[in-house]
């Protein structure tokens, strides 16, 4: 029997690691979002029983992520904790259904600088949110509102009593999660995130510092499928832009997380519309539950395979291994300092912001850059679901623009027709630039348009270059000479098909 599971012990040490990692996280992903922290458990645990049995991508791990915690706030701000799991029951059945139709290889085209600016927005919303509950201040409740109050925070903190020694406990916490990566391999098989918040719950209590600790309620005690009430929301169009926004920036972050995670390993590579459908299944079943929205995720990902995982199996075990903890020992949680559980997530929104590729970007591709900054100002002064909808139009408006190149080339030898070249593909994007070229040639000399070296010619260039010739021939000049642009047959479409496959 055991010979069926070859690689039994590697996937058990895995789960466990993966497990110590998810703790931390699922529980300050949940404080972060202005829910229960055994919310963050739940989604935690379906993401291992449930999304970690379907097939899809073998060794990555789904629970509530860091990327989401901004727009999971902002729904329960506008629609209250009850409603959160009809919006999440939802979008798990949009993503069903995006898996079934095949969609889920399309998210691959999203643009890059795209889903990297929704990350370094997400993250600086999270470090500024996240300050104001490391010193247990409350924080303002739009994204540019949280920047501009920091420095207005920071005072209000040195005035308290209390709220220094809260912050205190975060940056210690940051500080032990940055410097466990400095000690001995041995030391850091147990997680920097698991050991600040260890550390900062001891000193907590050896101390009786006057800090807030996570409320606990119990497993079943905040477990609250949608009622009624919950449902009849469906009626107002609001609730259907976060339903959408959850489901596609779900989808997105989980299908990137698994083009990353396939680089990590030599396994069996994703199917990426089997992952959709399974991402789809856990969400519909923590929707049901009531609890956040899942997505995977690649640090738990990244650390699962580190620890030498080999199958779905260590996925698995890390659910088992959470709902084990949470309904054994939901006390454990109740010691748990809130601002070290800020500082987790400060750090979580500091490893967002993607500064190497901001860089890259910016010496190689201007452009892209550009995108990347827009998406993620954007996020910060507008919110989530709009400021990636104004990232994907300027990447759209890009692509179109340089997609439009065109080459204008004009031959005057000084005596007969002047020779004008028009290749590449000629849109309404370069049309001022193309007139403008047309319209500085001589008006009594007569000209040879060559319009072969084009792919494309759209309507309202063929428009407007024949209203020109039309003008520039009716001064006496010899009528522009048009050459019109080749016509590819269908036989030779299918060859050159043909050779590039």
């Amino acid at each position: 029997m055991l010979s069926k599971y070859p690689y039994r012990r590697q996937d058990f040490l895995a789960s466990v690691v993966v497990f110590l990692v998810a703790v931390p996280l699922c529980v300050g992903i949940a404080v972060a979002s202005g829910v229960p922290a055994e919310l963050g458990l739940i989604t935690g645990i379906v993401g291992g029983l449930v999304t970690g049995l379907m097939p899809g991508s073998s060794l990555q791990v789904s629970g509530p992520a860091a990327g989401m915690t901004v727009i999971v706030f902002e729904a329960v701000s506008e629609f209250g904790v009850g409603t959160l799991g009809v919006i999440v029951l939802f979008a798990g059945l949009l993503q069903l259904a995006m898996g079934i139709l095949k969609i889920g290889r399309w998210f691959r085209a999203i643009s890059v600088s795209v889903v990297e600016g929704m990350l370094c927005g997400i993250g600086l919303v999270i470090i500024a949110g996240q300050i104001y509950a490391a010193a247990g201040l409350k924080a303002p409740e739009s994204g540019i509102g949280k920047i501009v109050g920091l420095p207005g925070a920071f005072a209000d903190a040195l005035g308290s009593t209390e709220a220094p020694i809260s912050l205190v406990i975060g940056a210690g916490t940051i500080a032990v999660i940055v410097l466990w990566k400095k000690l001995p391999k041995a030391v850091q098989s147990v997680p920097g995130a698991l050991a600040a918040v260890v550390l900062a719950t001891l000193a907590t209590l050896a101390l009786s510092l006057p800090v807030a600790t996570v409320q606990v309620d119990g497993l079943l005690g905040v477990i609250q499928p949608p009622g009624a009430e919950a449902f009849g929301e469906l009626a107002g169009p609001a609730i259907w832009g976060t339903i959408i926004a959850f489901s596609l920036i779900a989808s997105a972050e989980s299908l990137f997380s698994a083009a990353a995670v396939d680089r990590l390993h030599d396994g069996p590579r994703t199917e990426y519309n089997k992952e959709m459908i399974a991402q789809g299944a856990g969400n519909t079943v923590c929707g049901v539950l009531g609890a956040l929205p899942m997505t995977a995720v690649i640090v738990r990902s990244s650390a699962n395979v580190a620890a030498g995982a080999k199958t779905k199996a260590s996925r698995v075990m890390h659910g088992v291994w959470l709902l084990l903890f949470a309904a054994a020992m939901p006390w454990a949680l109740a010691l748990i300092p809130l601002p070290a559980l800020a500082g987790i997530l400060v750090h979580a929104g500091w490893k967002l912001i993607p500064f190497r590729q901001i860089a890259a970007l910016w010496r190689g591709h201007k452009g892209e850059a550009l995108i990347l900054v827009v998406t993620a100002v954007s996020i910060v002064a507008v919110n989530m679901f709009e400021g990636v909808l104004i990232g994907l139009a300027l990447a759209v408006v890009k692509t179109a623009w340089e997609a439009s190149h065109v080459k204008l080339e004009v031959i005057d030898k000084g005596a007969g027709p002047v020779q004008v070249y028009l290749s590449g593909n000629a849109t309404f994007l370069r049309l001022p630039k193309i007139l403008d070229s047309l319209e500085a040639l001589p008006q009594d000399r007569p000209v040879e348009l060559d319009l072969s070296g084009l792919h494309h010619l759209d309507h309202a260039c063929r428009t407007a270059l024949e209203s020109w010739a039309e003008r520039h021939s009716a001064v006496g000049t010899e009528p522009v000479k048009i050459t019109e642009p080749v016509k590819v047959t269908s036989a030779e479409k299918a060859t050159a098909n043909t050779w590039h496959r």
